[in-house]
């Protein structure tokens, strides 16, 4: 039977991957419409005009939206590649291309012992989930870097080092990544090639660090979990209100610094939590505790757990969680089943609330507070089950097993460990 379906699964995720994506493509290219506001936007206006001005070989320092690290403007200039295309088009015939790639790298690692392709199928079923924004913003491409960095960590840890100081030069997130790597070579790799960056950067193109005081000047954007608060608050007489600021919808106004404060104490807890993770379970040196899916799950719960406690969520911070839980899935040992299965249900209410019926929310009707309860719940419930998997995998059963026991799990991770793992 596994053959047979090993056989099989290549046509089926071809031809489930191309009908997704062209619809995609239709969506974002306009010749299919989407109820909502316009989500290809950002691209066509926005994107192009940092496009004009990092042309000229400076960062677009007078525009507070700018809110990205330097190497983003790698993925801005992109389209460039493309010169006979107009800019939108050429910016979301590139994200497909990635989109592809990523695919290929999954369907790729997804073979062999102790592996599955499943985790190809996350991604080919979860990315159209989250509708046309997912093409229509440059976190496919940003995904598609940490994708590979995870996938790379078990034979070759300086390239998986390497990549992840790319993507956190693209989005700061990336980083996480190196959270459940084995060894001294990915972090040391890392930091070289985070270091060599940011040099050429501020050499080059002066100001690439400007975003961090943009962001410290937001508000609470209305999808993150801390909006609940103003969302219900709004119906008891609130005396605040819902504004573009910094390129989102943000609240604004009595009380919001304060939520913002508990929402970065939150990310700072977590912080804590996946340090105090990292120390234990790096005290039990067994091979179980490091296996090669312990870096996609580590790097997920990660990442979700930044993103539920941030002050921001945007629809497209969905497409991270689904590359990463595409990863774990690529492992048939990943403690992750549950809260990528969980991450999945809420990139279907996500496309509810964005761009569907955006307007509920921005308006704080019932039906808008009730889709961001189900989605953030859905997304702090994959936190919780999420951390609570992984330190029983690598830190509760770092104590001594009977003997039979010892023995499964040591099969199990002769599986899912590279050869070349130390």
């Amino acid at each position: 039977m596994e053959t047979k379906d090993a056989g099989r699964s290549p046509v089926w995720l071809l031809t489930t991957w191309g009908a997704s994506r062209l619809v995609l493509m239709l969506l974002v290219l306009k010749v299919l419409v989407s109820p909502g506001p316009d989500v290809t936007s950002d691209v066509s206006v926005i994107y192009r005009g940092w496009y004009d001005v990092l042309r000229t070989g400076t960062f677009p320092l007078d525009d507070v939206t700018w809110q990205y690290p330097p190497a983003a403007a790698f993925a801005i200039l992109s389209p460039g590649l493309l010169p006979f295309l107009e800019y939108a088009t050429a910016f979301f015939v590139l994200v497909c291309v990635t989109d592809a790639a990523v695919l290929a790298l999954l369907w790729h690692a997804g073979r062999g012992a102790g592996r599955s392709s499943r985790g190809a199928w996350v991604w080919v079923v979860g990315v159209p989930l989250l509708g046309p924004t997912v093409y229509a913003r440059y976190d496919v491409m940003v995904t598609a870097v940490a994708v590979a960095a995870l996938l790379a960590a078990g034979r070759h840890p300086r390239v998986a080092g390497g990549l992840a100081a790319l993507g956190a030069l693209l989005k700061v997130w990336p980083a996480l990544v190196l959270l459940g790597m084995r060894g001294r070579s990915p972090w040391v790799a890392a930091v070289l090639g985070g270091v060599g960056l940011t040099a050429l950067f501020a050499v080059s193109m002066p100001g690439g660090f400007a975003f961090l005081t943009f962001q410290r000047e937001r508000g609470i954007e209305v999808e993150s979990l801390g909006s609940l608060v103003f969302h219900v608050a709004r119906h008891f007489g609130w005396e605040g209100g819902v504004l573009l600021n910094y390129g989102s919808m943000e609240f604004l106004g009595p009380h919001v610094g304060t939520v913002g404060t508990v929402s970065l104490g939150l990310s700072a807890v977590a912080f804590g939590w996946l340090l105090l993770w990292r120390l234990m379970a790096a005290r039990r040196p067994a091979a179980p505790r490091f296996a090669a899916h312990t870096a996609a799950d580590a790097a997920f719960v990660a990442v979700l757990m930044f993103t539920v406690t941030s002050r921001v969520i945007s629809p497209q911070y969905l497409v991270w969680l689904i590359g990463l839980g595409a990863v774990c899935w690529c492992f048939r040992a990943s403690r992750m089943r549950v809260p990528v299965t969980l991450v999945l249900v809420a990139s279907l209410v996500t496309v509810l609330e964005f761009p569907l019926l955006f307007g509920d929310v921005v308006t704080s009707t019932p039906l808008g507070i009730t889709l961001l309860f189900v989605r953030n719940g859905l997304l702090v419930a994959a936190s919780v089950v999420g951390a609570r998997a992984l330190w029983r995998d690598t830190v509760r059963r770092g104590a001594p097993d009977p003997a039979g026991e010892s023995g499964r799990v040591s099969r199990a991770a002769s599986a899912d460990t590279p050869a070349s793992a130390p």
